[in-house]
């Protein structure tokens, strides 16, 4: 890693190692999510499922349905008990992982993981799939964030771990993101998340979480693009604070793919502003998912980013967010415009 020498690095320059060890540790919720509780979790009242969603995920971290109150002379019925892993499926902004965190946290476990499904599957590809299987047998609980589908080898594989695991006595917590008024056109709902992972489809408990994006609310719904001035005074507020400034987006994408997306994390750690000039469009579907891999890891550690050029809400290309990694994109977009605002 290379600065200058007011202290301003590169991420472009960033290229960490990390162990199986380290990528086991950082297993735990994002810094964000640190202190994340039911009780912190604002439910929309327009929105009932929220409520219903909370209410249930309450009883899955105390480990089944509470008995039902009986009268003075009637015996108290016990609810039927929730299956062992649950699937919140809604929208993005919602709150999944804001309840996904404390689902982890009210959970009174020995051993618990909460991590993207991106760290698990890369950590399979370091540790091996029979060593995956070791570390977690016995494991109490595994939250799983973002389950993806898009890559058949990375779906099956997961399905196979979890049912190595669901028999022993794990219990799972996993979410993904359907775009709101998306009308059914390629969301990723449930229905397909369990027609993916059929051999553990009996494992989940479908929850319904609607509402809107809860991050866009407060804001003008466009992202705050920098010009040349206002990006230099911001980087020089900022400089000798963890702040990054990449002179040339592209050099950053480039970067990216030679970077595995699980030490993204990596790439950013201790970075507290990152600045990027002259964003542009991105054209190129593997570019632009990677980026979409970076953003999440930032949004996590709630980096507050500066860009010049291209609005950062119009990176991908209208044929990009028309197409089936849709969801993702939208995500990332409704992420990037909370990020230039912080």
């Amino acid at each position: 890693m290379t600065s200058t020498a007011s202290g301003i690095v590169h991420l472009s320059d960033r290229n960490p190692q990390v162990t199986g060890a380290e990528m086991v540790a950082a297993l735990v919720p994002p810094p964000q999510f640190d202190g994340a509780t039911f009780e912190t979790y604002r439910v929309d009242p327009q929105y009932p499922s929220q409520q219903e969603a909370k209410d249930l995920l309450v009883t899955f971290a105390r480990g089944g349905a509470p008995a039902e109150r009986g009268g003075l002379f009637r015996r108290a019925k016990k609810a039927p008990e929730l299956k062992p892993g649950v699937y919140l499926d809604g929208g993005f902004g919602v709150g999944k992982t804001h309840l996904l965190a404390s689902i982890y946290h009210a959970m009174p476990a020995r051993r618990k993981y909460f991590g993207s499904f991106i760290e698990y599957t890369a950590l399979v590809g370091a540790l091996g799939y029979q060593k995956t299987v070791e570390l977690f047998r016995g494991a109490d609980l595994l939250c799983i964030d973002e389950f993806e589908l898009d890559d058949p080898g990375d779906t099956m594989v997961m399905t196979r771990l979890l049912g190595e695991l669901v028999p022993t006595g794990t219990r799972l917590a996993a979410t993904s993101n359907t775009p709101p008024n998306a009308l059914g056109e390629g969301r990723f709902a449930a229905q397909d998340f369990l027609r993916e992972i059929h051999a553990m489809s009996a494992s989940f408990q479908t929850i319904r979480i609607d509402g809107t994006d809860y991050r866009q609310r407060a804001l003008d719904g466009h992202a705050v693009r920098l010009d040349d001035a206002a990006y230099a005074a911001a980087i020089a507020e900022a400089s000798g604070r963890g702040v990054t400034s990449d002179d040339a987006f592209a050099d950053l994408i480039r970067h990216l793919a030679g970077v595995h997306p699980s030490r993204y994390l990596r790439v950013i750690d201790g970075v507290t502003t990152i600045g990027l000039r002259d964003v542009t469009t991105l054209e190129d579907q593997s570019a632009a998912l990677r980026f979409v891999a970076f953003v999440d890891r930032a949004y996590d550690a709630q980096i507050p980013l500066r860009a010049t050029g291209t609005p950062v809400d119009q990176v991908f290309s209208d044929e990009m967010l028309a197409g089936g990694y849709r969801k993702k994109y939208l995500r990332a977009l409704s992420r990037l415009m909370a990020l230039t605002h912080s």
